[in-house]
């Protein structure tokens, strides 16, 4: 098995008013997403996840997508991670 990681975050529209709700039932609830941000703009939930496979990310993601109170979700899913250097 691989050391890799699977990263990504999912973009998440919620019913008016239960932002705060269903960004504390991700945390509280699904081992490996790693946090979760109310936003401002198009796009109310930013869902951090990192887990071991694609397999285990696509049913994380069918979770998520599965709560009522989510209308739509757009998943970005990380391939390399770069570090940027200082001066």
């Amino acid at each position: 098995m691989s050391n890799l990681t699977v990263k990504a975050y999912v973009l998440a529209i919620v019913k008016k008013g239960t932002e705060h709700r269903v960004a504390e039932a991700l945390r509280e609830n699904e081992e490996d997403v790693v946090d979760v941000l109310v936003t401002y703009g198009v796009w109310d939930l930013v869902i951090r996840i990192e887990t071991s496979s694609m397999e285990k990310l696509d049913k994380i993601v069918t979770v998520i997508r599965q709560i009522p109170e989510i209308e739509q979700t757009h998943t970005l899913i990380g391939f390399k991670n770069t570090q940027i250097e200082g001066p």
